[in-house]
């Protein structure tokens, strides 16, 4: 049995997928320009109890990306309530080795995340940093595999703060790039002069899968 299938993280999933459920349909419409124009911590802080998830199959997806290319070091930017981070902790366990490195701006949201690892007995492989990912992945480690998530605005100068430390091969995987806000990012990574090769997956919003060349 992998862990993606243990009781306790499967029960983890299905909890977090039900909420997400339920948010999607009390707060549909719900956003408004302010949102839009508000500050990161803003924006984090006004929707706290909101979860905004990547899909079932994009969870299972990224689990089989981890497994496959065994990174030593995966960062997530934008941990929500840890939904993702399930899926690429319990791949990391799977694996044998690594490290899970995951952000996060909204305080309660972050020790949610922590307190669902715990329960899913993923604590020791996963690290949440609180706070702007531009300041809290500032360090001079490497990465070996890197998830965008978070605010959509954010992804780029994210992904510019890691790239000196992404050695070739590394993947980068983007998630809801049907967004507007996400067009900078995939300008970037699909210009051939910064150098990816990249693949679009049709998974919810979309994912976008980009290799460090």
């Amino acid at each position: 049995m992998t862990t993606l299938r243990d009781p306790r993280v499967t029960s983890a999933l299905a909890r977090l997928f039900a909420r997400a459920d339920e948010d999607d349909a009390r707060l549909q419409g719900s956003w408004t320009a302010d949102f839009a124009t508000a500050t990161p911590q803003e924006q984090a802080d006004a929707a706290a109890e909101v979860v905004m998830p990547i899909s079932a199959a994009g969870g299972r997806l990224l689990y089989t990306l981890i497994r496959a290319i065994r990174p030593a070091r995966v960062v997530e930017f934008g941990t929500s309530f840890g939904i993702s981070a399930l899926h690429l902790g319990a791949a990391v366990r799977d694996n044998g080795f690594g490290h899970v490195v995951t952000t996060e701006l909204s305080a309660s949201k972050a020790a949610s995340a922590r307190e669902t690892f715990a329960e899913a007995g993923l604590s020791d492989v996963i690290t949440v940093l609180l706070g702007d990912a531009r300041d809290t992945l500032a360090d001079s480690e490497p990465v070996d595999f890197v998830l965008l998530d978070g605010w959509k605005d954010l992804c780029l100068p994210v992904l510019r703060l890691l790239e000196p430390r992404l050695a070739p091969g590394t993947l980068v995987v983007a998630d809801d790039i049907d967004m507007p806000s996400m067009k900078p990012y995939l300008d970037h990574v699909r210009d051939p002069k910064n150098g990816y090769e990249c693949v679009t997956f049709p998974v919810e919003d979309g994912m976008e899968i980009s290799c460090r060349l």
